[in-house]
């Protein structure tokens, strides 16, 4: 269970190598929840288990593809069934090139398997979890990609849009049934996946994403943005006439 300040018992980690995951675990040191590292088998996966343990985490890790949804059902109940998973974090995705994302047909279904349909996939069967358990948090991370779509990086975001419109529908579904969803909209985050791209105004590292979603679990939240200030810049942008913001430099 979170406990009266917002701490969980467990953690669950699909993307479990991922920087913002492994931060957002990090931040919540103080209360040492079991962690569940979904993701790959590799050097990476067996890297990220190794650090949290020397750092006093209890780690179980499993075997996580997002594009095999057919495997998702049975690995979400089995590690729900050796404990209640408090907090879930929906933190898998890639980011592709952009030109080639649009051009080349494999590279676009991947896109769209990875951050829409695997997602998807995996809420569903959270979604069933929260719902027998009476409680739990889904935190989905997305974008400020999805918020308008740019020329940029129409398919990126085109399927973060689609991914983050999906949990803001299931938080509402599972409001009911004691559970919550908190999606979170980050702007340009400094990782391995952006190395070597030119930083965005507003640019900020995976510590201050996991802050920002400790907070949002601890405070109920059902949406943040990281930082705070991109809300009022994406909501701004959301208005521009079309002729207008194809002349934007994004």
């Amino acid at each position: 269970m979170i406990d009266a300040l917002g701490r969980p018992q467990s953690l669950l980690l699909l993307g479990g190598t991922s920087e913002i995951a492994l931060a957002t675990a990090r931040a919540w040191a103080d209360a040492k929840p079991h962690v569940t590292l979904a993701a790959r088998p590799g050097p990476a996966r067996d890297d990220a288990a190794a650090a949290l343990t020397s750092e006093g985490f209890e780690v179980d890790v499993v075997d996580f593809e997002a594009e095999d949804t057919e495997s998702h059902p049975a690995l979400i109940d089995r590690v729900a069934s050796r404990r209640d998973i408090d907090v879930a974090l929906v933190c898998f995705g890639v980011l592709g090139d952009e030109e080639e994302a649009w051009t080349d047909h494999a590279a676009a279904v991947r896109l769209a398997r990875v951050n829409y349909t695997g997602a998807v996939s995996v809420g569903v069967c959270l979604a069933s979890v929260v719902r027998r358990q009476g409680h739990g948090t889904i935190v989905a991370l997305s974008s400020v990609a999805g918020e308008r779509v740019r020329r940029s990086n129409f398919v990126y975001g085109s399927t973060k849009a689609g991914m983050d419109g999906f949990f803001l529908g299931l938080g509402e579904a599972l409001r009911e049934h004691g559970g919550r969803v908190l999606v979170v909209r980050p702007g340009f985050v400094h990782t391995k996946m952006t190395a070597g791209r030119p930083a965005a105004p507003l640019s900020v590292t995976a510590d201050q994403v996991a802050e920002a979603i400790v907070k949002g679990v601890a405070d109920g939240s059902d949406l943040v943005w990281v930082p705070g200030l991109m809300r009022g810049v994406m909501s701004g942008l959301r208005h521009v006439p079309r002729p207008l913001f194809r002349r934007l430099p994004l």
